[in-house]
This record gives structure tokens, C-alpha cells and sequence, in this order.
């Protein structure tokens, strides 16, 4: 049941993704950065839909790293702040 927040910054949520991730493999689950990265598009909130669905058209998530996932999603949530869809977290 993991979602990202109404409010929650990209990387925040992103950071708590890997560290579940972290634990899950603590406890012997075997998780692939694709794993990682196709939970992380599934639970974006709505706002980010139409850049998840550009990520997959446009890149190859198989060989994507979460790293690049990240730097495209916050580049993408800083237009939407300066645009005023998004309020910046407090």
C-alpha cells in the first residue's frame, strides 16, 4: 500500500522506496532495480502520470537506474512548482 504523498517531494518519497527496498532485501527478498523503479512509477501521484508514461516511451526501463528515474522526476516536479501546480514542501 505504498503511495506517494499529495505532498511529499520526489526525492523524499524516492529515498523511502529504497529504504523498504533495503529492508526487504535485509530480509533475503530478491529486488531488482526494475522492480524499484516500475513500483516507484506505479505510485506517483496523479500530477506525474503524463511524465511516466513519456519515461516509458522514450527510455528503456530495463537498463534505467533509479538514479536516472529520479534526476527526471524532480526535474519535472520543479517545472510544476514554478508553475504553481505543485505547492514546494514545507
Amino acid at each position: 500500500m505504498l503511495q506517494m504523498g499529495a505532498t511529499e517531494r520526489v526525492a523524499d518519497y524516492i529515498t523511502r522506496v529504497l529504504n523498504l527496498a533495503n529492508q526487504m532485501k535485509g530480509c533475503g527478498k530478491k529486488i531488482t532495480e526494475q522492480m524499484i523503479i516500475e513500483k516507484i512509477m506505479r505510485t506517483l501521484i496523479p500530477c506525474f502520470d503524463y511524465i511516466g508514461v513519456a519515461i516509458e516511451e522514450s527510455k528503456d526501463i530495463e537498463v534505467m537506474k533509479v538514479k536516472e528515474l529520479q534526476g527526471s522526476l524532480e526535474a519535472q516536479e520543479l517545472r510544476l512548482i514554478q508553475r504553481g501546480v505543485v505547492k514546494p514542501a514545507e
